[in-house]
């Protein structure tokens, strides 16, 4: 079993956007690993592994528009399931 269940992947579209401050407050707020945030001002790519995916989505929808939005469970997926 992974520490860090759901692969949690989105799009944030806006104005203003910065890519390190938005890594700072999911890195010190919202726990897991693997965290990217890619992007420039007007879009920037997450992808990050939590147990708490929604707290995720409701600090990136804070933001701006999200979509192309993933969470998959990685447990089901390392046993062959879709996660």
């Amino acid at each position: 079993m992974q520490e860090f269940k759901y692969d949690t992947q989105l799009l944030i579209e806006g104005g203003a956007l910065d890519e390190d401050a938005i890594y700072d407050y999911i890195e010190k707020n919202i726990k897991g690993d693997c965290l990217l945030a890619v992007g420039d001002e007007t879009l920037i790519k997450i992808h990050y592994h939590t147990n708490e995916p929604w707290d995720v989505l409701k600090y990136c929808s804070t933001l701006g528009e999200i979509f192309d939005i993933v969470v998959e469970d990685m447990d089901r997926q390392s046993r062959g399931l879709k996660g």
